[in-house]
């Protein structure tokens, strides 16, 4: 039975549909033998039938996702620049694998900056048995028992255990959760390596550069920061962040999350109430 994850996801923007009985977002942990690779699964599930089509809208997190969905079609998704946005309408779910960080390099070894900002169908990299693996995932089963399909499916493909691939997201975890990591140069300090090693690396095996890990990341925490409830200064929460002014936080923000840090903390006061 695998085991559900309890605390709140981050990137998650306010605009989910808060309704229980309509929507449901559900993560579970990976098996021990599976979790050098695979972050989590994570399964969405919604009913808005005689309702309004809703919005919901996350952040984007530096990983690989392999994503299965009726009728858009099932893909694995490299890292997305921009925040994803999608409109729910009727009835519907998507089951899908974040890999770690780093994670999902060892089962194509090939750079994983050619998949970002792209998708590709799962069986270019699975191969024909990606066609029944889909078919199995979005058949009216539980979630549970899709977990034990997928699991399956990747245990018979298991690669080699790459170290140079768990360094790199052991670096990315730490930027996630480290506040003191504001630029490239932190990451260079902390490791012991060279600039150019760095960005070249995750490139390879993140698909994306760690300078642009660090400011999503740090985004992450400002957006979480903002609805947290409390007054928030914005220029201190700049400087906090790493960046040199509140010009260049607010312009950033904005350009990620769509609108300004104070008008995002208005609306999700507005929705908390």
């Amino acid at each position: 039975m695998p085991r559900r994850k309890t605390e709140p996801p981050r990137g998650v923007l306010k605009t989910a549909v808060a309704d229980p009985d309509r929507y449901r977002h559900a993560r579970y942990h990976p098996s021990p033998d599976l979790a050098a690779f695979v972050e989590h699964y994570w399964s969405v599930q919604w009913d808005l039938r005689g309702r309004a089509p809703e919005r919901v809208e996350t952040l984007p997190h530096p990983s690989v996702h392999m994503i299965f969905e009726r009728p858009a079609g099932s893909r694995i998704a490299g890292v997305a620049r921009g925040k994803f946005s999608a409109l729910l309408e009727g009835h519907g779910g998507v089951f899908a694998v974040k890999f770690r960080p780093g994670g999902f390099y060892p089962f194509v070894r090939a750079s994983v900056s050619t998949l970002s900002e792209t998708s590709v169908p799962p069986r270019n990299v699975f191969g024909v048995a990606a066609d029944a693996l889909e078919a199995a995932l979005l058949a009216d089963v539980t979630d549970e028992d899709r977990v034990t399909v997928v699991e399956d499916f990747l245990r018979c493909r298991l690669p080699d255990p790459d170290p140079q691939a768990v360094r790199i997201g052991e670096m990315v975890y730490a930027t996630a959760t480290d506040r003191s990591i504001v630029k490239v140069e932190d990451l260079v300090v902390r490791y012991d390596t060279s600039k150019r090693t760095l960005q070249r690396l995750f490139a390879k095996y993140v698909g994306i550069g760690p300078k642009w890990v660090i400011q999503r990341y740090r985004l992450h925490e400002a957006a979480e920061q903002l609805v947290a409830g409390g007054a928030v200064h914005q220029s201190a929460l700049a400087l906090r962040l790493g960046y040199s002014d509140q010009a260049h936080f607010v312009r950033d923000f904005r350009a990620m999350v769509g609108t300004s840090p104070a008008a995002y903390a208005r609306e999700a006061r507005r929705m908390q109430r």
